[in-house]
Order: structure tokens, then C-alpha cells, then sequence
């Protein structure tokens, strides 16, 4: 029996480099980042690196918004020619509308797709993606693929730090009041992506306190489970980003360590100088 040709379909909020995409033909479908009503296609019109620049330096507003259901549909015409079914991982349904409307695309389309919404975004759903390709390449089918990936989902883990809660304020995340105490108090709240949403995990006083939070849930983690690789992920903040990765070099020699731009659909909320970390638990 012929293997199925299998076409591999995300979103720009997957951070994956230019390299792998090409190395494995994989089909992004960019999301926009709209900065005071103009829209610019993620990683093609505007980077995260230029987008966080000017989010710093202008006044405006500054949203993120899903693909049209029109680039999804011109992509499974195509790709029904050339492929027998496609696997998309998206990110959370419940973050953006982009996995609805894959999903609708492909029935409109009639190309046969397993989706799966990933439930987070950024290093996790890189790497549920990677995991993806591996399971392919040793043989297993896009059922048996998308089955041991959603398994997966649970074992991701993506813990962000605003560097301050004007953005998310703005987004109507966190009212005045709670702004200004946090602003007197210099209190950092420690957001989680947890079965898809964003939740306020803890709120701790210092920027130090905060690193040491996030290495803590890392130790608990390696207690009982295997992390090989842990994304420092950061909204245009290097130097910080170098420190909280020097933390987690300190204490976990043995553990690979990647730092990446924070994905633009979280940090037009979290705002510039967001730090987090991220890992897949195995």
C-alpha cells in the first residue's frame, strides 16, 4: 500500500525558521498585526523584532488579527492536487480564529484535514509540529500522528512576565485600579496558557522574584519528567532574555536552551519587555 502524501499546514504564530519551513515544505498561513488600522502580514510585511520596536516608540493601537478564510481556501485548492490529506496545528482556538477557519476552508475545499487546535502558540507549538514531522518519518499514519499530539498538549507549558500592565490595561486585560497598584507595589502577575486561554498564574514583587518563579516550575517539572530544551521567549527585551537563559544554563547545564521572539498575537497584549520560558514536558 502507497504511503499518503501528507502536507503540513500552521500559522505564523508558530515560530519556526525560515530554514525548517523550507527544509520540510511546510504551508504557513500568516496572521496580521494590525498597528493603528493598517494591516501588515506577519513575517512578511513586518517582523516581531520591528513590530515590538514600534509598539515602543509610537502611540496608537496595536492589534493582532486571524488569516482571511480566503487564504486557507486558495491553499487546500491547491494543495488537494499534489497531496492526499494535510495535518494543520493551529494556535489556541481560543486566542485567535485561525483553526475555525482552516477547518472550514478544508470542508469547503473538500480536502480531506486533521486539524488540531495546539491550545498555546509560540515554542510549544513549534515543537508539536517537529514531533509531528519525526512521527511521519518513522511511519505512523496523519490519525495515529494527530492522536499522539493532542496527547501532548497537556505537557506544554508556556509562562510569560509582562515587564509592566499598560498593554494589558489597553487590551482591557486588567482595569485601572489595578494598574496603578501594581505600578506602586512594582507587582509582575505570572500569566500561564492553559487549555488554550491565558490565565494569571501568580503575582510576585520583583522582576527577580519572577525569574526565580519560572525556574522553580521548571525544577517541579524535572522532578518527575524528562525536558530536553527550554525556549526563553521575549518581546524585543535580548538582554534580559540572556540573563534569564544564564539562570537556567546555571541550574540545568544539561538542558539545550533557544531564545525566540515572543509571538505577536500574545504580545499585543503582554507588551514590549515580556519575558517567559517554555518547555514540552516528555
Amino acid at each position: 500500500m502507497n504511503k499518503a502524501k501528507i502536507a503540513w499546514i500552521t500559522d505564523t504564530t508558530a515560530s519556526l525558521s525560515k530554514e525548517f519551513i523550507e527544509k520540510h515544505h511546510i504551508h504557513v498561513i500568516p496572521l496580521h498585526v494590525v498597528i493603528n488600522d493598517e494591516f501588515y502580514k506577519e513575517t512578511i510585511d513586518i517582523t516581531e523584532q520591528e513590530f515590538y520596536e514600534r509598539m515602543k516608540n509610537e502611540e496608537g493601537k496595536f492589534q493582532t488579527s486571524q488569516p482571511s478564510i480566503n487564504d486557507f481556501v486558495e491553499l487546500y485548492n491547491k494543495l488537494k492536487e499534489n497531496y492526499d490529506c494535510g495535518i494543520a496545528i493551529h494556535a489556541s482556538s481560543l486566542l485567535t480564529g485561525t483553526y475555525q477557519s482552516s477547518v472550514m476552508a478544508a470542508g469547503m475545499e473538500d480536502f480531506k484535514l486533521f486539524a488540531i487546535d495546539s491550545q498555546t502558540g509560540s515554542y510549544p507549538l513549534s515543537y508539536l509540529i517537529k514531533k509531528g514531522i519525526d512521527l511521519v518519518d518513522q511511519g505512523l499514519d496523519a490519525q495515529e500522528v494527530v492522536n499522539q499530539l493532542n496527547a501532548l498538549r497537556d505537557h506544554t507549558r508556556l509562562y510569560l512576565v509582562p515587564s509592566n500592565l499598560d498593554q494589558l490595561h489597553k487590551s482591557g486585560r486588567v482595569s485601572g485600579g489595578q494598574k496603578i497598584l501594581a505600578s506602586l507595589f512594582n507587582i509582575k502577575p505570572i500569566l500561564s496558557i492553559e487549555d488554550g486561554a491565558a490565565k494569571i498564574k501568580d503575582k510576585v514583587r520583583t522582576e527577580k522574584k519572577a525569574f526565580a518563579w519560572l525556574v522553580n516550575q521548571l525544577t517541579e517539572d524535572l522532578a518527575t519528567k524528562t525536558v530536553r530544551k527550554v525556549a526563553v521567549v521575549h518581546a524585543n527585551h535580548f538582554e534580559k532574555a540572556a540573563q534569564l537563559e544564564k539562570m537556567v544554563n546555571e541550574s540545568f547545564p544539561h538542558i539545550e536552551t533557544e531564545k525566540m521572539m515572543l509571538i505577536t498575537v500574545a504580545g499585543v497584549h503582554t507588551g514590549v519587555g515580556t519575558l517567559g520560558l517554555s518547555w514540552v514536558c516528555e
